[in-house]
């Protein structure tokens, strides 16, 4: 991507980022105390095992460097708005959803550089390395993250009446704004596409299924049972599409890294409907009693 597309994606970051933080509330940082077990389970999820099963999915599959590392990208993000709208049409526990990509989004700016760097190290050959620059990565990301989720949690302070009101709004502008990053980067790269499909698509299916039955099953075996079960699953494998995206193409300025980000952005809303689904018909359930 050119360097005007690079800024209007990091302007656009920026601007879901804003829209994430008109949704939160001091108390959205405080449910840490109020579910230690639940908020710890889907940290360890988000922060330690997801890397550990993207890198075994990037070794385990003859993949091209450009997938392999996109994967990694993948595993370095946390969660993002979308894993809180599925988190709450599932009729998953929308409060803990929040807390985890709240809690995720701000510790993750520390562990993507170290992630990346690793990865760029570990799949390019030794006379294509890329080094990262950690420092200058992490104050990018504060930027580009914590900054505008603070503006919006302090519009949603002091203005909260106006916040509720630009929620939609903001959330559907960052959804058209994801689309056209998405349809950009598959013109870009459009002789490259089908055979980035047919090495990504699977792969990307695969990392997402694996971390949100992961993310499920951790949860049960930790006795955190339903509405937030769901929240931890959802959270552990829906991750920050437009963050990856943005880290491929702005901080590393590589579009084909960006191709496996942009093929997960799409197929989460295939598994994520699943997710709301089952989540939808364990609730009707629950009622019926």
């Amino acid at each position: 991507m050119d360097k005007a597309s690079t800024i209007i994606l990091a302007l656009s970051l920026i601007i879901i980022m804003l829209g994430m933080g008109l949704s939160l509330v001091i108390a959205d940082f405080k449910r840490i105390i109020v579910y230690p077990k639940a908020i710890f389970v889907g940290l360890t999820n988000q922060l330690i095992i997801l890397p550990l099963i993207g890198f075994a999915i990037a070794i385990a599959f003859p993949l091209k460097p450009e997938i392999a590392i996109g994967i990694m990208i993948l595993a370095a993000c946390p969660g993002g708005p979308t894993s809180n709208l599925i988190t709450h049409l599932a009729k998953g526990d929308l409060a803990l959803s929040v807390s985890l990509t709240a809690v995720s989004s701000l510790i993750t700016i520390i562990t993507i550089p170290f992630i990346i760097n690793f990865a760029l190290i570990h799949f390019l050959n030794e006379g294509h390395i890329i080094k990262l620059d950690i420092v200058k990565t992490i104050i990018q990301i504060f930027v580009i993250v914590v900054i505008p989720v603070g503006i919006g949690m302090l519009i949603r302070r002091y203005k909260e009446k106006f916040a509720k009101k630009m929620e939609k709004p903001v959330r559907k502008a960052s959804g058209i704004v994801l689309a056209l990053v998405i349809i950009g980067i598959i013109i870009k790269e459009k002789e490259n596409l089908i055979p980035y499909i047919k090495q990504a698509g699977l792969v990307v299916l695969i990392l997402n299924v694996a971390t949100m039955l992961v993310g499920y099953y951790s949860a049960k075996l930790f006795k955190i049972i339903d509405k937030r079960a769901i929240s931890i699953s959802i959270e552990s494998g829906i991750q920050n599409g437009t963050l990856a995206i943005m880290i491929a193409v702005v901080l590393l300025g590589n579009s084909e890294y960006a191709i496996t980000p942009a093929i997960y952005s799409l197929l989460m809303f295939f598994t994520g409907g699943i997710a709301i689904y089952f989540g939808t018909k364990r609730s009707k359930v629950e009622n019926a009693y």
